[in-house]
């Protein structure tokens, strides 16, 4: 009896966050058939928690992971030096349709070109964690991970409370600082920051919103950013346009700029390929 009563609490706890999910508009959207079809998110109440020691660790290599990441992809856009030394054959990288030639000889800020990684982890059966797969491009979902740690705050507050489970509220400052931090030298205050968006029937858009309002940034659609004759990205606004130093884009790779990739992207901004290697704005 005493057990089918705990079985009973945590089922009920289970409506709670169910409920409370539904309240605060926590939806992703489901592409069938042509439908758009927003389901709320499904959260599982019990906590993967892992002692702090163990995430240092973890940590640490996926900080490495993302470094070498980095070096990797800036090496194949220009030196080559792993492809001249027989590391990684050119034919896996040439024929590959995620290499894109428009970024040959390019030089972003910092050396930086996958700023956000959404890395997969996994726990083998001798309790290893792996990498399963490194998320670079457009890596969603950060969202409902800060979201879900609100709604088990409410369901469960004594976990957090009596193990001190580490805070993970500080992503959007953090995500803000990131981008402000790779924006072009102009000398004439804060960046301006926006979140480009391909509108409201993408599956993300939920997080789209939640970011740009997290951060405190305009969130955008390519319709709403031009490139002007001066290779500059600005921003339509009453007031006039007004110059943009960084786009957080959630727009796939070729779909970003009609006159250098997918000629008919109604998603993107013409010409913002070129804004960007002339360094007048950082992606």
């Amino acid at each position: 009896r005493q057990e089918q009563t705990r079985i009973e609490a945590l089922v009920e706890r289970q409506r709670a966050v169910d409920s409370t999910i539904v309240d605060m508009g926590i939806s992703f959207t489901i592409y069938s058939e042509g439908d758009n079809i927003d389901r709320a998110w499904p959260l599982d109440i019990i906590p993967r928690a892992m002692p702090g020691s163990e995430w240092d660790k973890v940590e640490r290599g996926l900080i490495q992971r993302v470094i070498a990441l980095n070096l990797f992809i800036d090496d194949l856009y220009n030196e080559r030096r792993i492809i001249r030394d027989k590391v990684v054959p050119a034919e896996i990288i040439d024929s590959s349709k995620n290499y894109l030639e428009a970024c040959r000889g390019a030089k972003p800020r910092h050396g930086v070109w996958a700023h956000i990684c959404g890395s997969d982890l996994v726990r083998d059966n001798d309790g290893t964690m792996y990498v399963l797969e490194d998320n670079l491009r457009v890596p969603s979902g950060v969202s409902y991970m800060l979201e879900n740690r609100n709604v088990i705050k409410r369901v469960f507050p004594s976990i957090f409370r009596n193990h001190k489970v580490r805070p993970v509220s500080e992503y959007p400052s953090a995500l803000n600082a990131m981008l402000q931090s790779i924006a072009p030298v102009r000398g004439e205050g804060k960046p301006e920051i926006v979140v480009l968006t391909p509108g409201i029937f993408n599956s993300a858009y939920f997080e789209h919103s939640y970011l740009a309002r997290t951060m405190g940034v305009e969130l955008v659609e390519g319709s709403d950013l031009l490139v002007a004759d001066d290779d500059c990205v600005y921003m339509h606004t009453i007031d006039g346009p007004k110059r943009v130093d960084t786009i957080y884009r959630r727009i796939d790779d070729t779909f970003i700029d009609p006159e250098v990739f997918q000629p008919d992207s109604m998603l993107g901004v013409p010409g913002i390929m070129r804004a960007w290697r002339a360094g007048n704005v950082s992606l």
